[in-house]
C-alpha cells in the first residue's frame, strides 16, 4: 500500500547518491507554534531544503532552514522581526536488526523515524520543526543597547527613566558607602 503523507519519506526509496527535498507547507510550523503556545509569528512561509544521503548505518541529513518571524525582544518585549537562515546537519541511525519495527520501538534519538504499512519512513515535518526551533534566537534583542523594562513598575527604560526610587543597595552595608580605599 503506498504511503499517504507526502512529508513521510520511505527510506528504501532514497537512491545511493541521495535525494533532495523541500518543505514549505506553512502548517508544518504554524501547528506546533500554536500547540506549544510560542510567542512567535510567521512573516513569510518558512522553507527547509534537505538532502538525504544514505550511509552504511543510517542517513545523513544536510539542509538549510529559512524564515522571517516576529518575536518579542527579551528585554523590552516589543515585537521585532528576525530572519532565520541556518544550515544544519543531522544523522539518523538505522534501527538495529534486533529492534522490533512493528512496535516503532526505535533507539533513543530516532524520533524522526516511523513505520507506515511496514515501511521505514522519515518524518520531514518533524525534522523541519526541530531545525526551525533550533534556529530561532534564544534571547532575541531588538537592539544591542536595549535597556529593557523596569523590574518594579514595568516602564520601558528606552523611553526614559522611570519614577521608581533608586535602589540604595543593602542597608546593612550603608556604612561602607563612604569608605575610600587608597591604592598602593
Amino acid at each position: 500500500m503506498p504511503h499517504k503523507n507526502p512529508l513521510h519519506i520511505p527510506l528504501r526509496d532514497i537512491p545511493p547518491q541521495g535525494k533532495r527535498y523541500e518543505v514549505n507547507e506553512t502548517h508544518v510550523w504554524e501547528d506546533p507554534l500554536q500547540e506549544f503556545r510560542m510567542d512567535c509569528r510567521l512573516v513569510s512561509a518558512p522553507c527547509m531544503q534537505l538532502t538525504i544521503l544514505p550511509t552504511d548505518e543510517g542517513w545523513l541529513l544536510c539542509g538549510r532552514i529559512g524564515a522571517k518571524v516576529v518575536v518579542p525582544c527579551c528585554r523590552c518585549a516589543k515585537d521585532m522581526e528576525v530572519e532565520v537562515d541556518e544550515p544544519f546537519e543531522d544523522y539518523v541511525q538505522a534501527p538495529d536488526e534486533g529492534e522490533t519495527l512493528a512496535q516503532n520501538d526505535f533507539s533513543e534519538g530516532d524520533d524522526h523515524l516511523l513505520l507506515e504499512h511496514g515501511a521505514l519512513m522519515l518524518d520531514l515535518a518533524a525534522i523541519a520543526w526541530e531545525q526551525f526551533a533550533l534556529a530561532l534566537p534564544p534571547t532575541p534583542v531588538c537592539r544591542p543597547d536595549c535597556k529593557g523594562l523596569c523590574p518594579h513598575c514595568g516602564a520601558d527604560l528606552n523611553q526614559g527613566p522611570c519614577s521608581c526610587p533608586k535602589d540604595e543597595g543593602d542597608p546593612r552595608l550603608a556604612v561602607l558607602r563612604g569608605l575610600k580605599v587608597e591604592k598602593a
